[in-house]
């Protein structure tokens, strides 16, 4: 996956920076959760390219490398998820980023599970974290989101529940291979 989102992001001759945000929550507690998908994509992209995300930014565990000429910022929000745009908007005009080279990686109960959704624009979904950042910048839609699929919650679960819960065996492994790039 990360393969063919490189591909797609970074084929142009430009040489402007991109800044890739994930969601998710602060904190051990947090770690492996549905909600958290969004700082696992973040990490794994970290890792693919060889970028310490260690760094604190604008309320943020930040990162720097380059991926050929292209400058790239990941981020990882340390505001908890409903507060994701106090950092994710003051990053994007820190450098100055026009939203059109701003990527937000977030958890979608829409989605079945390990399923990826890549959109140039649009809403937040009902999900408040996109809903503080498109509020954070200044209610512009106009930047791409990965969405990452995490399934529904099981019967009458009740769905802040689902989010904070740990992927079972079989929902981790599909949420790894989407990592990998690999399809089942």
């Amino acid at each position: 996956m990360l393969s063919r989102v490189s591909r797609h992001w970074f084929s142009t001759a430009s040489s402007h920076p991109w800044l890739f945000v994930g969601l998710g929550n602060p904190g051990e507690k947090y770690q492996g959760t549905r909600h958290n998908v969004g700082f696992e994509m973040i990490d794994a992209c970290a890792k693919s390219l060889g970028i310490s995300v260690d760094t604190v930014h604008c309320k943020a565990l930040f990162g720097q490398g380059y991926v050929g000429d292209i400058p790239i910022f990941l981020a990882k929000p340390q505001t908890y998820m409903n507060l994701s745009g106090e950092s994710t908007g003051p990053l994007a005009a820190y450098y100055k980023m026009p939203l059109n080279r701003v990527v937000v990686f977030f958890d979608d109960m829409n989605l079945p599970c390990g399923v990826l959704r890549l959109q140039h624009k649009g809403g937040h979904e009902g999900h408040n974290g996109m809903k503080s950042v498109i509020y954070h910048f200044r209610g512009n839609r106009e930047f791409a989101r990965l969405r990452i699929g995490i399934g529904k919650p099981p019967g009458q679960m009740d769905p802040k529940a689902f989010l904070l819960q740990k992927f079972n065996v079989g929902a981790r492994e599909r949420i790894l291979l989407y990592k990998k790039g690999v399809k089942h």
